[in-house]
């Protein structure tokens, strides 16, 4: 299963290389090669007990898929603003793909560096492979950028100390280079943003992506090292979790905002989700989606306490979800990205809130999302923290947050590229929801290695087939230009991937689909 899941990666990864065919491809080939061998170390190191924290387990290291992602992401990126003639953000793409190759780099010498006794091809495997991607660095960037990249690097070292020591069984390596090198990239890009704001680059709502996410990740931090000294259960700690929330809100994360949009955050907040009718409809729409959310939770909860406490939520169940946020999403994407791009980091916002309510009890809701949450639990939260939702909150919004819509003038990119935003919508929405229920209802051919089936794989790629085929109906501004052959094979890329990989493929899957979408 891990060689396939290897070989699809690498498939995504020529497939890239012969579209783009530059200096930086190069290197992600050769950063593929390397951490093709470096992940057997790492999956060594995990079965041997060996790994410095604690990882995730049932699940192998994830290092060459996640290793490849951001690289890939910022060489498609860098790509498509260079065609479009926008410099700012080709070197933007630029940097992007140098931060992703030395993030897995530190990653991979990490592994060789910890495993005993020292692999000795290995090392001069991922010693050429460095040396190749430092010497394209080298001719390739300026003095800033290079400073940006590790400052990037400097920031993921001293995050992943952290966090993986405070949240143990919560990622596999793989997952937290992706998690916590997008945490990384976010914060370093609000530091430079919030110190360089005279020049006004950037909108509104990317600033208030940036400041959400590195506010809510503080936010985790202070409260997890406070409530070392205290119990967080009682409600003297709980009065003072909602205090120091409002302070920490109105106090920091407000007048941040604020420096960097030039206005009230609140005000602007409200003028922008009121701004149009159909902004309204929209929301009045996504209300009552949130409900009918609630509403499963509820009543499979109800179904649980009259039939037996040991019942747990089949995936089917699980798949309603993914159906009300394909329900949710589609209609943001055709009628008002914008509208779907803020109500996503907000929405993002909540459900981590939520998440540290629950995991430190805070009263009067802690313990009741606790017995809630419980139901819909799965193998991939062995952890302290439930993160599959979140993850799927996440797979279906990347694509919307990390489309280039400055090197689309139209708002659209040609070809296959129309698609991107549609990548989390495609690939975990349609994608991986089919192929679960026909998989675990009608599926008898399994796929060699893995519990996936034959039967389900191709019903996905057949659903999201007939997904593009909808969207190019009701969607006016999306025209393929007959690219079909491409977005056939990504689709059947992807779906092979999301039967063979044991990474969180609500996470995986769409930044794949959008690479190669891009692409």
């Amino acid at each position: 299963a891990v060689l396939v899941e290897s070989l699809l990666v690498l498939l995504v990864v020529l497939s890239v290389h012969a579209v783009v065919w530059d200096r930086f491809s190069w290197c992600a080939v050769a950063l593929a090669v390397q951490a093709f061998y470096v992940q057997f170390k790492w999956d060594r190191l995990l079965q041997q007990g060996g790994a410095v924290f604690q990882f995730r387990g049932a699940a192998n290291s994830g290092l060459l898929p996640a290793s490849m992602v951001i690289p890939l992401l910022g060489v498609v990126m860098k790509e498509r603003c260079r065609a479009a003639g926008i410099v700012y953000f080709e070197r933007f793409g630029i940097v992007v793909a140098s931060t992703g190759m030395l993030l897995a780099l530190f990653l991979s010498v990490l592994a060789v560096g910890i495993t005993k006794p020292v692999p000795t091809n290995t090392c001069i495997l991922t010693g050429i492979a460095g040396s190749v991607i430092i010497y394209t660095m080298k001719h390739s960037l300026t003095v800033s950028e290079v400073i940006e990249v590790l400052e990037v690097l400097l920031i993921f070292v001293y995050l992943s100390m952290i966090l993986l020591y405070l949240l143990p069984r919560c990622f596999t390596p793989g997952e937290a280079l992706l998690v916590l090198g997008g945490v990384s990239f976010v914060l370093n890009q609000l530091i430079k943003r919030s110190l360089n704001v005279i020049e006004g680059r950037g909108d509104p709502i990317d600033f208030f992506l940036l400041v959400a996410v590195v506010g809510v990740v503080l936010l985790g931090l202070f409260f997890t090292v406070l409530f070392t000294f205290m119990d967080s259960g009682t409600w003297i700690s709980s009065m003072f979790f909602h205090m120091m929330t409002a302070v920490l809100g109105l106090g920091v994360i407000m007048p941040w905002l604020y420096r960097l949009i030039q206005r009230n955050p609140l005000f602007w907040l409200l003028q922008f989700l009121f701004q149009t009718q159909t902004r309204l409809y929209l929301l009045v729409y996504w209300t009552f989606l949130a409900a009918s959310a609630c509403g499963v939770v509820f009543y499979q909860n109800a179904k649980r306490s009259s039939e037996s406490k040991k019942h747990q939520a089949s995936t089917i169940t699980r798949k309603y979800f993914h159906f009300i946020v394909v329900a949710t999403y589609v209609p943001g994407l055709i009628y008002d990205r914008q509208l779907l791009y803020v109500a996503a980091v907000l929405c993002l916002a909540v459900f981590i809130f939520l998440e540290y309510v629950r995991y430190f009890r805070i009263k009067p809701f802690g313990q009741t999302l606790r017995h809630l949450l419980s139901l819909f639990l799965d193998e991939r939260d062995s952890g302290p923290l439930i993160l599959t939702h979140i993850y799927l909150l996440l797979g279906m919004s990347l694509p919307v947050w990390l489309f280039p819509r400055s090197c689309a003038p139209k708002g659209t990119l040609p070809g296959a590229g129309a698609l991107v935003p549609y990548s989390g919508v495609l690939a975990v929405g349609v994608g991986d929801t089919i192929a679960s229920v026909f998989g675990s209802t009608m599926g008898e051919i399994k796929w060699p290695g893995t519990k996936k089936t034959f039967e389900g794989t191709m019903t996905a790629i057949f659903a999201q087939i007939i997904s593009v085929a909808l969207i190019l109906i009701f969607d006016s501004s999306v025209n393929l230009n007959s690219s079909y052959a491409w977005i056939l094979a990504s689709v059947s890329l992807v779906s092979l991937l999301e039967a063979y990989t044991t990474q969180i493929d609500n996470l995986l899957l769409p930044l794949y689909l959008q690479i190669m979408l891009m692409a």
